[in-house]
């Protein structure tokens, strides 16, 4: 049961929220683990992914939903909000879905393991200046249309700091990261059958190598602000300029490509002379067209919201797919009459309306 929890000097009063909706009512609920490897020397496990799940009373939709969190997150991203309101998953559930939500493996409930490399975490600050409250920052041209985080944004604030608390440590290792969730990712749909991947941020790229290597088990791609763009990384709080990372375009770790991709050099990436509107970064493209053959024809969004950092840059994530040969929608926010949203769209105040948006696109787009 939800509650809402008023806290005192002394004491704490808890009281039930009631749902709108009234009871989520579930013919099931579990969890299980996939990407189990066994260390050689049989003192443990590594790799593995925590699943958990809930399948509706009344099943309606064909196909399950499975939503991948993004760097320095957990799955809770999806079961609730930091002001307690109702998730992404019970919004799926509610709307005739089966839901699975994944903990990536060395994060949350999947243990982590010293051999995966190590980790980093976000400062406070951080978090403020990215996530919450980015219209106090201003560090791009969209920050300041900043109006649907569910509280002041700041430290202190009960709703930043239960999001605060969420955050945990992520492999800085991004080979890594991608190869562990490709591993369990491709084994979670081979246990559950076709399915729709919803990732979020860095789990982009995760949801790329897991539909590349899943060909025929992912029936759709909701890519929220997908890790990017393509080639580099141009994250304005770092105020550092383009670095050069994802070697293979959108993703770190390696995908099939037509022509063959074995490196970087081989897409030979060039920026383009101008960028494609105001207050957008110019992309980086492949010089010659390289098909990415295992995502053809898999039904990709890609949504983005009005104030985020993505809104100067997720243009070049579609354009590089659009490329590849992989059709697809780009979405934005703002021209469907949605405003104020930054990158945690998730945890915001109008978080089931997005969610409403994502699934009238799946019910059209995704057979």
């Amino acid at each position: 049961m939800k509650v809402i929890v008023i806290a005192a000097l002394c004491c704490a009063l808890i009281v039930p929220a009631v749902a709108a909706e009234g009871p989520l009512e579930l013919a099931h609920e579990g969890y299980f683990y996939t990407g189990i490897q066994r260390l050689p020397d049989g003192t443990g496990v590594t790799g593995q992914m925590f699943v958990e799940y809930q399948i509706p009373a009344h099943l309606t939709a064909p196909y399950p939903i499975v939503m991948i969190h993004g760097n320095y997150q957990n799955g809770s991203n999806f079961l609730g909000t930091p002001d307690d309101r109702e998730g992404w998953r019970e919004y799926f559930v509610r709307r005739g879905y089966a839901v699975y939500v994944v903990d990536q493996p060395s994060r949350g409930r999947s243990d982590y393991a010293a051999s995966n490399g190590p980790t980093g975490l976000p400062n406070t600050e951080g978090i403020e200046r990215q996530f919450t409250a980015i219209e106090r920052y201003n560090l791009w041209p969209q920050a300041k249309l900043h109006t649907q985080w569910p509280g002041t944004g700041m430290a202190g604030d009960p709703a930043f700091d239960q999001a605060e608390a969420a955050q945990q440590p992520s492999l800085r290792d991004n080979v890594r990261m991608d190869a562990l969730n490709r591993v369990a990712g491709t084994q979670l749909l081979q246990r559950i059958g076709p399915a729709i991947l919803l990732t979020h941020s860095r789990s982009g790229a995760i949801g790329w190598v897991i539909a590349n290597d899943s060909k025929g088990l992912v029936k759709g791609i909701i890519a929220i602000e997908p890790s990017g763009p393509p080639f580099v990384d141009v994250v304005p709080v770092s105020m550092k300029g383009p670095v050069p990372v994802r070697d293979f375009g959108i993703a770190y770790d390696a995908l099939t490509y037509d022509p063959p991709v074995t490196s970087r050099a081989d897409l030979d990436p060039e920026e383009e002379a101008e960028s494609q509107g105001p207050d957008m970064v110019r992309c980086w493209l492949p010089k010659a067209p390289h098909r990415l053959v295992n995502l053809v024809g898999v039904p990709v969004m890609i949504l983005t919201g009005e104030a985020s950092y993505h809104a100067g840059y997720d243009q070049c994530t579609s354009r590089f797919l659009t490329h590849a040969g992989v059709a697809n929608d780009w979405i934005k926010l703002g021209d469907r009459g949605i405003h104020g949203n930054g990158h945690m769209m998730m945890w915001e105040k109008n978080n089931l309306e997005i969610a409403g948006v994502i699934a009238d696109w799946v019910e059209a787009k995704v057979k």
